[in-house]
């Protein structure tokens, strides 16, 4: 009998955390599917990738590629002429792994590894977890197998008849700590006797625009009424933070980075956050009432585009970040806090849109080209 996995999977891109944690959340699916899978990640030396795969114990080859897009002339100039190389390594990996699947997940290391798989007539996929495909992705879609999106607006950029509508996965440590919170969350709603509960997060690497805006609005709101904040701001901005909550007399848990976010979203009546993807796909898993206020210099403006795609269908606020004072945050929370009408069906709204299974669903179509 053969030792040889009997599915091999190669997961391609990264460089943001973003793009990596739903290919680990891939990764992890279809380790639990059992039976001998063997699942490789390519990605670059300079990418996130670099530093949190090894820790997991993934498996990870490196190719020499770097943006082609908002990198400037002479960075775009660079991009092209490592290009070449990149596809050539990546045929190389190819060729010594045999993989089954490719799937890319975005980020610069995608483009030559699927591209190299296609040349190959290897079964290929993309997910894309924004509402406006990255530049990679755009061309990829023209190419690949299968196309997985997390919002509905992504799919109008690709082929139907190719493209499923899956959501954005999430690590299944994640969607167990999540469904937890969920739990949670109706208990704490229904407790009179603890002030509401605001939580402020900007992303891993915390976000000064929105830790100006929503500290200045808190403390105003605090003034009013009571409450309670947990506000984790990221490394830059702590102590700034910290003393601006602290001098204006106004208690507030400050934090430079929480691991436990399913913990903090449960206890929380108001999110007030970035729009980025993963952060919306856990958002809804948890049923969260939200504020928006996504990052305007993303690629394609796709944050707001994440984020309007919640607000129009009721399950979340949205503010452009050029055009929010502290004052109208502070109503709007205020406006929410006073309402739980509204948050509960902010919250139902914003369930809706949870895909818990994302990842299995894609896991499966990985399995399924093995077999084909």
């Amino acid at each position: 009998m053969s030792d040889s996995p009997s599915l091999k999977v190669i997961i391609a891109g990264g460089g943001t955390g973003g793009h990596l944690f739903p290919g680990v959340a891939i990764a992890e699916e279809l380790r639990a599917r059992g039976g001998a899978t063997e699942v490789t990640f390519v990605g670059t030396a300079r990418g996130i990738e670099a530093r949190v795969l090894p820790p997991l114990g993934w498996p990870l080859e490196l190719i020499d590629v770097s943006g082609l897009k908002t990198v400037g002339l002479r960075g775009m100039l660079r991009g092209l002429l490592r290009l070449p190389r990149a596809l050539w390594q990546s045929l190389r990996l190819l060729r010594r792994y045999r993989p089954h699947v490719v799937v890319g997940v975005g980020g610069y290391a995608s483009g030559p590894v699927v591209l190299a798989a296609w040349l190959m007539r290897i079964p290929t996929a993309i997910c894309e977890q924004n509402s406006i495909p990255g530049f990679t992705n755009k061309l990829l879609g023209k190419v690949v197998r299968r196309v997985f999106v997390a919002f509905a607006q992504a799919g109008t950029f690709f082929s139907p008849q190719k493209t499923a509508q899956v959501g954005n996965p999430v690590r299944m440590d994640m969607l167990r700590r999540l469904a937890a919170s969920a739990a949670d969350t109706v208990e704490a709603r229904h407790d009179r006797t603890r002030p509401a509960a605001i939580f402020v997060c900007g992303g891993s690497l915390g976000a000064t625009a929105v830790n100006e805006v929503a500290s200045r609005a808190l403390i105003e709101l605090a003034a009013q009424q009571a409450i309670r904040i947990v506000h984790q701001t990221g490394k830059a901005d702590v102590e700034k933070i910290s003393a601006r909550y602290r001098d204006a007399g106004v208690h507030a848990e400050v934090h430079e980075f929480i691991a436990d976010m399913a913990t903090q979203y449960a206890a929380a009546d108001v999110v007030i956050g970035r729009a980025g993807a993963t952060t919306v796909a856990e958002l809804a898993i948890v049923g969260k009432p939200t504020i928006f206020i996504p990052f305007p210099f993303a690629a394609d403006n796709h944050q707001e585009h994440n984020a309007r795609e919640m607000a129009d269908a009721g399950a979340a606020l949205m503010f452009r970040q050029a055009e929010l004072t502290p004052s109208a945050l502070a109503a709007a929370v205020a406006g929410l806090l006073a309402d739980e009408a509204a948050r509960d069906t902010m919250a139902a709204k914003m369930r809706a849109f949870a895909k818990p299974t994302a990842g299995a669903e894609i896991a499966a179509w990985c399995a399924a080209q093995a077999r084909a």
